[in-house]
């Protein structure tokens, strides 16, 4: 490992490039390939699926089991990031959940029908929980590498390598769906599992490059013995401060409501497009596209835009521009002849504010932070924040869904979780001065 200074470009540069590593799981199997791929091989017998002696909807067991992980996460990271602070082993943590992540993605390559769907779930819950636990230990890393007046544009810069990073192999990936007689490929099932072998190797291969150049014990820590007791009370000092903390109990607040709309969106904006509009599997992936290149562009410009005008009137902006997106994805029209280029249309504004809103929430709360050393243990309250609201945003959907019978009441009923995270942050005023 090479001692780099905080603030060092070379340093900066090997933090952001771990968004290039683990994004192409967010995008190829959270989003993109994966879910098209389950659909299809378990779509047989009605997409009735038998799993732990139960009969599950196919969809609906995929739906829990990442249920499942977020809430694993959220029980989780607390406390693992109290140990990590108290011990100063943040590198070891971030290490094993990127490791465990990626080599279960890998293990999706032997989920081949109903006959391996243990495979397919098993590996589904332990690759989202090490992708999401990483990313809790990576995030907290923020205050370390970067001075305060630097962390809006290195937020960005990690999403930018993220959605880039992603969007190259998904390309390939693609290709390769698509059109596997390039590559002289006759098993149907082989080129999405090779795309799934493809992100788990990118993912740990890259991340060697962060976890070279990134510091494991900041403030040379040298825990005693008792670390797990220890850890649990660093965890109680700082869930008692935050109660002390005003800006960043509001701020956590908003993101908690904002994050309700903008995750569910995220994970659901395909399903929306495919039943409601009826929009083709290949259209909708190209929208997908669309989003990820708009994201990088949006992330940069957002960055400036906080610089002139202070991260909560910018991130104002963006939950404006969602509660927007909402209203015009309700109103979208399947029978428009041009349904395709509006939906297209609305990816890309989706994109604009997609990367925005995740680096400025980021850096803003990175920014709210008091002097401390206990970064994983503040940030795993962030985390937790975003996996409650993924749980819930998902649950109100599909249950006003279900009771209405139209996923547009649904979308909808997002708009509202947008304008009360604007109000919130409206209460903020006094505390711009701390994230200008």
């Amino acid at each position: 490992m090479i001692a780099l200074q905080k603030g060092d470009k070379k340093l900066i540069n090997a933090w952001a490039f771990y968004d290039w590593a683990n994004s192409v799981y967010s995008l190829v199997i959270a989003t993109a390939v994966f879910p098209i791929y389950y659909e299809s091989v378990t779509s047989g017998n009605s997409g009735i699926v038998h799993f732990l002696g139960a009969e599950f909807n196919n969809s609906s067991l995929l739906s829990y089991s990442l249920s499942f992980s977020f809430l694993i996460v959220a029980l989780m990271s607390p406390i693992l990031s109290g140990i990590a602070d108290y011990t100063g082993n943040k590198k070891r943590f971030m290490q094993f959940f990127c490791y465990l992540g990626s080599l279960s993605v890998m293990g999706l390559f032997f989920f081949k029908g109903q006959d391996t769907l243990w495979i397919g779930i098993l590996c589904t819950v332990l690759a989202s929980i090490g992708f999401w636990g990483s990313i809790v230990f990576y995030n907290s890393y923020l205050p370390e590498i970067a001075f305060p007046e630097q962390h809006d544009r290195v937020s960005a810069k990690g999403f930018m390598y993220g959605y880039f990073g992603s969007v190259i192999l998904l390309a390939f990936n693609l290709t390769m769906v698509m059109k596997p007689e390039w590559y002289g490929i006759l098993d149907a099932s082989l080129p999405a599992r090779i795309s799934f072998l493809s992100v788990g190797i990118w993912w740990i291969s890259f991340a060697q490059v962060t976890f070279h150049y990134l510091p494991n014990n900041v403030y040379y820590k040298k825990p005693e013995k008792d670390f797990i007791f220890k850890g649990l009370r660093e965890l109680k000092v700082v869930s008692k401060s935050l109660k002390k903390l005003t800006h960043l109990k509001q701020f956590l607040t908003a993101f908690f409501l904002y994050s309700i709309g903008v995750q569910t969106i995220i994970l659901l904006a395909g399903i929306y497009g495919k039943k409601e509009l009826g929009i083709a599997t290949s259209q909708l992936i190209i929208t997908i596209l669309v989003i990820q290149l708009v994201a990088i562009f949006g992330a940069y410009l957002f960055s400036r835009i906080s610089e002139k005008i202070g991260n909560i009137k910018t991130l104002k902006l963006t939950i404006s521009i969602w509660g927007f997106i909402c209203f015009a994805a309700y109103l979208l029209d399947p029978n428009n002849k041009y349904i395709d280029i509006q939906f297209y249309a609305l990816g890309g504004v989706i994109g604009m504010v997609l990367g925005a809103i995740q680096s400025l929430s980021r850096s803003t709360y990175s920014k709210l932070l008091p002097e401390t050393e206990d970064h994983a243990t503040y940030f795993s309250f962030f985390d937790v924040t975003e996996k409650i609201a993924i749980v819930l945003g998902t649950f109100i959907f599909g249950f006003v869904g279900s009771v209405t019978n139209s996923m547009r009441n649904s979308i909808f009923i997002l708009a509202i979780f947008f304008l009360l995270g604007y109000i919130v942050l409206s209460f903020m005023k006094k505390s711009e001065d701390h994230v200008h």
